[in-house]
């Protein structure tokens, strides 16, 4: 049985005076809730405030990217070895917004990935379409592409520090939400790829969230689908109740 996980992603948002308040909030209102692996994924700048804050209780922290060097002259970077000794422990990963505006691409999400995991940390590395791959009918080849080339030379073994968040570009934001069966059908595509890289055994033990849309309301439904392991929450992340409802509906 896949444990369910639900991360909030930040994104640009929350200073690092509320940063503590934040986490906080959440902690308590998850506090029941145990059996679901809750996470809080902040900007670099938030990472101190908010691993403090946690301390203690059963929220982790995260981080919203990573480089793939321990070290180096790359000016604005922050790398694996430096988010593991901040104390955080997840870092996201190829988020679609890291790819519209920030250049990444399937062979630098690999090398995040691959030195994310080296250094200890739960990679969270997100695939997903944009509503004209979708229409277009190029849905199965972007995320076979995308899952090919992301978790290349990803092991069986790495796969203990592997979640695959599956975020359908035109769903982020928008209010839009894949249908629970739409979801599930790419869910179910991410594993059977997934099985052909690190064998059927290992895919079935790695978390796959939905990333678009998920709220309270909807929470229920996607996450009762049988390849659904959790969300990654966006703007439901920012108010404490709202990411609560959805953690008590993975509970």
């Amino acid at each position: 049985m896949r444990k369910k996980i639900i991360a909030g992603n930040w994104k640009m948002n929350v200073k690092p005076s509320e940063a503590a308040a934040l986490v906080k909030a959440v902690a308590e209102a998850t506090a029941q809730y145990g059996n679901v692996e809750t996470v809080c994924c902040t900007p670099a700048i938030d990472l101190p405030a908010a691993i403090a804050a946690a301390a203690g209780t059963h929220v982790g922290i995260g981080a919203e990217n990573c480089h793939w060097k321990e070290s180096g002259a790359y000016t604005g970077e922050i790398s694996p070895a430096m988010l593991v000794d901040a104390g955080a422990k997840y870092v996201i990963i190829g988020h679609s917004e890291r790819r519209q505006y920030f250049g990444e691409t399937d062979e630098t999400v690999n090398q995040r990935a691959r030195a994310a995991i080296a250094a200890g940390l739960v990679a969270i590395v997100c695939v997903g379409e944009t509503l004209e791959e979708r229409e277009g009918g190029k849905l199965v080849e972007v995320i076979e592409r995308q899952m090919n080339v992301g978790l290349k030379d990803v092991t069986a073994a790495d796969c203990a520090k592997l979640v695959v968040a599956y975020e359908p570009v035109w769903a982020i934001g928008t209010g839009k939400t894949a249908t629970p069966d739409q979801a599930q059908e790419v869910h179910a595509l991410i594993r059977a790829t997934l099985a052909k890289l690190v064998g059927a055994e290992a895919a079935e033990s790695v978390r796959i969230q939905y990333g678009g849309s998920m709220k309270p309301g909807n929470a229920a439904e996607l996450l009762a689908k049988k390849d659904i392991d959790g969300g990654l929450i966006g703007g439901a992340a920012l108010k404490a109740a709202d990411f609560a409802a959805i953690v008590a509906a993975a509970n």
